[in-house]
């Protein structure tokens, strides 16, 4: 009979888990969305350089945080995701092999609200950590589709990763702004100059993010509320700007992004993200 009651509690324990109000993270690409700069502020292109809208095939993060005001630091808000990270590449680092890669629209992250502090947030931080995104170039004349895969986080361990069918195996750590690009089943692989990552933060002077980070911040229209007592899901999607967010310098002023003439990669960073409550 003992046995017989545990294992019907913990069917019940289960049951009711799995029946309660869930937070649901979605997310989105945004091709008209506001491009921002590091200070969440409206920029354009800087002279020079041209850029595209990238379509965004996969996407990852690192960490999500709801916080309740301006004033609130990285860290002190309400953690509700941070993926797994390692030392097997020496530093600590990101785990790229146990990364979620989602689709525009998927969902990203879904956990019973009673996980989550109940409060009045006004602000959402993620820590984007990987993307994966297809491009236009140019070469000796012809356009043609390549492929750009990027990792955005603080540091990642990389065990191996895929971009459009080719494995690049590399078992150690890489930093913010590693990226390969593929075109024609060649892939060539760079890493972007330190600090050239946009990160839009609004709240860089009340909160700032650590540099070589990728925490973007974004605000809610309305206070995102968890009473504690609802009793449907809470759907959030976060909203990233693509607009123009893939750059380089010209070399040939042509706005068409040609690697075999010397133009290089500068910022491959989101333009922003906009949470909003579904």
């Amino acid at each position: 009979m003992f046995f017989v009651f545990v294992s019907c509690s913990n069917d019940d324990n289960a049951e009711a888990t799995l029946n309660e109000p869930k937070l649901i993270v979605k997310f989105e690409f945004d091709e008209n969305q506001i491009r921002l700069d590091n200070l969440g502020q409206p920029t354009g292109i800087v002279e020079g350089n041209a850029a595209q809208t990238p379509v965004f095939n996969k996407m990852s993060a690192h960490y999500i945080e709801l916080s309740p005001n301006a004033a609130t630091l990285l860290g002190d808000g309400e953690v509700i995701y941070k993926g797994e990270e390692t030392t097997k590449g020496g530093e600590r680092a990101i785990d790229f092999s146990q990364a979620k890669l989602i689709s525009d629209g998927e969902t990203f992250l879904e956990i019973p609200l009673s996980r989550v502090q109940p409060g009045r947030y006004t602000w959402v931080r993620i820590s984007a950590s990987y993307q994966n995104a297809s491009i236009n170039i140019l070469n000796n004349g012809n356009e043609f589709e390549g492929t750009i895969a990027a990792f955005l986080g603080y540091n990642t361990y990389i065990k191996s990763f895929d971009i459009k069918g080719n494995t690049i195996e590399l078992n150690q750590n890489k930093l913010q702004g590693y990226w390969a690009f593929e075109a024609q089943d060649f892939v060539v692989e760079g890493q972007a100059p330190e600090g050239a990552v946009t990160v839009p933060n609004p709240l860089f002077e009340t909160s700032p993010i650590p540099q070589g980070s990728c925490v973007l911040t974004g605000r809610f229209d309305d206070e995102f509320v968890i009473s504690g007592s609802e009793k449907e899901d809470l759907v959030v999607t976060l909203s990233f700007s693509v607009n123009n967010s893939f750059e380089w310098q010209e070399v040939n002023q042509d706005g068409k992004y040609e690697p075999s003439a010397g133009e290089t990669l500068v910022d491959m960073g989101l333009r922003g993200v906009v949470p909003k409550q579904d």
